[in-house]
């Protein structure tokens, strides 16, 4: 491996681990501010045991996100310098208000929702629980923002060779971004939805007390999980449209899409090698006119394929890379417009799929647990268990076919944009040696393969615990309930 592919292993491997625990994040801090709002609306204490072992897990995930999120700032700096100064004028002002605007709001609010049990009025207190929720998905909006800009630059100028920001407005509102964001959202609240579910599942089977808590987040769980997949449905819907118009390339091979078709069919498997630009040896499974019409709202929409798009893209951007020893292996080589089809291909179908699976337990569950019944199979927390795991995947896939799919850009060109707002991945990499990156590759890997054994371990260990290994049923010191809850957290 060059130094190209071993930046790009590792931007990815802290990439995809990061965001392990930013969907659970903030799908789970907006679910318990709302059962602390049940709460102090209805003085159930079922719902206040709730938010107590639901929040505490929340915080072990929120440590862990903190801690792991770092790192990606600092990788713009050590791998990807190039980048960065090409960049650095528009993408360092939406990380800017992400850290300190949103960040530090989050910060600020979560330490006094942690401390502030019995020492704040109750609707204080719960004003803190909403603004630290609040707050990570306005963190959110503002990283997927500069993340659009990389997919669909917009609100600049080119300036001595680099673009210049002309309009931070326009960035923020980049509808790149305003689709990005809610199907962002959903696939989060999915997480926390499967995730409740799964836990829920365990401790109703275990039967061994709080039932009506467990059996409140599981419904819960069910609901919001249900919900969610509509709305990553629809949300989908709109990225796809603009993909089709943004990113064509992205669309065929999201199709293994090898020539034009009109009206173009929706492939819903594959059998055969879709890395094959001839497509002679596959044979799929489809659905007819149906990607016309999830390109372009009808069923006659012509969408080009990978062989007459590397053409285009010949003609706009070069058949060969420019001699530079900064390249390195690529260094006048021609360039491979065509991303990897076999990753998003599949990256896109399991995106999918593992996304209805999640919704399909999330009905399973509904189902089995309506009118106060509830499963004593085996198999019942198993499957529940199980689909934890399911949202999770289905959004790491999404990511890794949303980002291999622009190669072999980093800031892919706008079709209506400004001219020469665009990079290759492989003139954004730092110049470093390959023992440098491979050296730190290896080391943050370590790292997070310890951090991972941490965060299971912790949220394991207070999952068995139950609600009783956070909120006491009887605390020692019944004349000062503050210290007590404090403690907890």
């Amino acid at each position: 491996m060059d130094v190209l592919d071993l930046a790009r292993w590792q931007f990815g491997i802290t990439t995809v681990y990061h965001f392990l625990m930013v969907p659970l994040t903030i799908g789970l801090s907006v679910l318990v501010a709302g059962m602390q709002t049940a709460w102090v609306r209805t003085g159930d204490e079922k719902y206040l045991r709730m938010t107590k072992f639901w929040g505490k897990l929340l915080l072990i995930n929120f440590a862990m996100g903190v801690v792991t999120g770092i790192v990606q700032e600092f990788q713009f700096g050590m791998s990807w310098s190039e980048y960065s100064r090409f960049v650095g004028d528009v993408f360092g002002a939406p990380l800017a208000m992400e850290g300190l605007v949103a960040f530090f709001v989050e910060s600020t609010f979560l330490g006094l929702w942690i401390f502030g049990w019995d020492r704040l009025p109750k609707r204080v207190h719960l004003a803190c629980a909403w603004a630290f929720s609040l707050a990570t998905i306005a963190s959110a909006y503002f990283i997927l923002a500069a993340n659009s800009w990389m997919q669909h630059p917009v609100g600049v100028v080119m300036d001595e060779g680099r673009p210049r920001l002309t309009s931070i407005w326009a960035v923020l509102g980049n509808n790149t971004a305003l689709a990005a964001v809610p199907h962002t959202v959903a696939g989060c609240f999915a997480v926390a939805g499967a995730f409740l579910v799964g836990i829920a599942a365990w401790h109703l089977w275990r039967d061994r007390g709080d039932q009506p808590v467990w059996r409140a987040s599981i419904r819960l769980g069910s609901w919001v999980g249900v919900v969610s997949f509509a709305a990553l449905a629809v949300t989908g819907d709109m990225q796809a449209k603009l993909m089709f118009e943004q990113q064509p390339m992205k669309m065929a091979a999201a199709e293994a899409l090898c020539h034009t078709e009109q009206p173009a069919s929706f492939s819903v498997f594959a059998i055969g090698d879709v890395s094959r630009p001839d497509c002679e040896s596959v044979k799929s499974i489809t659905v007819p006119a149906l990607l016309s019409f999830l390109a372009h709202n009808d069923f006659d929409t012509e969408v080009r394929g990978v062989n007459d798009l590397v053409v285009e893209y010949q003609a706009k951007y070069g058949t060969n890379y420019p001699v530079d020893e900064r390249l390195g292996e690529l260094s006048g080589k021609p360039i491979d417009y065509v991303p990897v089809l076999p990753v998003t291909y599949w990256g896109f179908r399991l995106m999918i799929g593992f996304g209805a699976v999640s919704a399909f337990i999330g009905l399973a569950v509904l189902w089995l647990t309506r009118k106060g019944r509830l499963p004593r199979t085996k198999w019942f927390p198993r499957l529940a268990l199980a689909g934890i795991a399911t949202p999770f995947i289905g959004n790491s896939m999404g990511w890794i076919f949303t980002e291999m799919g622009r190669q072999p850009f980093v800031v892919v060109p706008n079709p209506s944009g400004v001219d020469g707002v665009w990079m290759f991945t492989a003139r954004a990499v730092s110049g470093l040696t390959v023992g440098e990156v491979l050296t730190s590759l290896i080391a943050l890997t370590l790292v997070y393969a310890a951090l991972a054994a941490v965060e299971v371990f912790l949220i394991a260990r207070y999952v068995r615990a139950g609600v009783a290994g956070v909120m006491p049923d009887k605390p020692d010191k019944p004349d000062e309930p503050s210290d007590t809850l404090a403690f907890a957290y």
